[in-house]
């Protein structure tokens, strides 16, 4: 562990910089500003005389400015990343995994919150921008404005994460496969009438999922009627609502995909207070496989959904435009994992 030295006496600490660091040093300004950034992203393979002087500028309270070193090398070191809302858990473990692998690059992250709200996204665009960072991860991309496009005609480098949209560069989950695996599972159970409570269609997760959904009941003979699908969200609420909505329908589903597993917690929840066991009275599927779902006393069926990898993608998609290097838009796989709270229909 290195040691820390003392502070310099009389040091003035909000007016130390790279020059004042030099002259207490005995070098260049330039030598001080290179040993900096070789400890700072190369660590243990650092000089020690590199360390010696990361040290005194750390002891003279010398404080990096980002902008300055922006407008030096026109590079921030830095991405923004915008999601909905980061109380969602599939979108905070996806910033958790694009966070880390820009982090082990030597890029700091600057995330915030739009609420899928597309003028917050716009505001939130211009405060990111101002702060010079070398791109854009966003994860609240939608179907029905063109904020994507304006933002790339600005020269900004973009990638999309969880949700896709035409001409943007994208790392998604193949949330096609998924809807026709949570479809596929149902209908091969022998559910014929079931229901659908999902996120809103101006996101592609919800559209393509949906979609996905759809083909799979057409190819095992079902059908989905409008009134069997209820556009409510992707929390827990939402599947509380869209539950009451159609168990209370004269001929209610045997069966309802709840777009997420948040969904999907709210829609068993109004199966317990209506007396109904999930699996055997309603059969319920979920969608990510967040940790939780295992965990229920009743473990939830679900599409299982590689998150962290998604988020890994996306930040090492970041990184190759920051450095001008080829990409394309990729999507990881989904997968079934069935569990306890579906199963055949009770009249098949």
């Amino acid at each position: 562990m290195r040691e820390r030295r003392p502070a310099v006496a009389g040091a003035n600490r909000a007016a130390v910089t790279l020059k004042t660091v030099a002259k207490a040093a005995g070098v260049h300004t330039s030598t001080v500003s290179r040993a900096l950034r070789r400890v700072a992203h190369d660590g243990e393979a650092a000089s020690a005389r590199d360390v010696e002087l990361s040290d005194l500028a750390e002891s003279m309270g010398y404080v990096p400015n980002p902008n300055a070193a922006s407008l030096t090398t026109r590079r921030s070191m830095a991405f923004g990343v915008l999601v909905p809302r980061l109380t969602d858990t599939v979108l905070a473990t996806v910033y958790d995994a694009l966070e880390e692998t820009a982090n082990r690059a030597g890029y700091a992250t600057f995330v915030s919150n739009t609420h899928d709200d597309p003028a917050e996204q716009r505001r939130l665009v211009s405060l990111l921008l101002g702060r010079s960072v070398d791109g854009l991860i966003i994860g609240d991309a939608r179907l029905d404005n063109d904020n994507i496009a304006r933002i790339r005609d600005r020269g900004t480098e973009v990638v999309l994460v969880s949700r896709h949209c035409p001409g943007a560069t994208a790392v998604t989950i193949d949330d096609l496969a998924g809807g026709r695996i949570a479809g596929e599972h149902l209908v091969g159970l022998g559910h014929r009438r079931l229901g659908v409570v999902c996120g809103p269609l101006y996101a592609s997760t919800a559209a393509d999922r949906l979609e996905g959904f759809r083909t799979a009941l057409a190819s095992g003979g079902a059908v989905l009627p409008a009134e069997l699908i209820h556009e409510e969200g992707f929390d827990v609420a939402a599947g509380r609502r869209g539950a009451q909505r159609l168990l209370d329908m004269p001929e209610p589903p045997t069966a309802i995909f709840a777009m997420n597993d948040d969904c999907a917690i709210g829609v068993l929840g109004v199966l317990r207070e209506r007396g109904l066991t999930p699996g055997r009275d309603v059969s319920v599927m979920g969608y990510n496989d967040i940790p939780i779902s295992r965990e229920l006393t009743i473990p939830l069926s679900t599409v299982r959904c590689p998150i962290r990898e998604m988020g890994m993608r996306a930040a090492e998609t970041m990184l190759a435009l920051a450095h001008r290097l080829p990409v394309s838009s990729l999507t990881v796989q989904p997968t079934l994992v069935a569990r306890a709270t579906t199963g055949r229909p009770l009249d098949s």
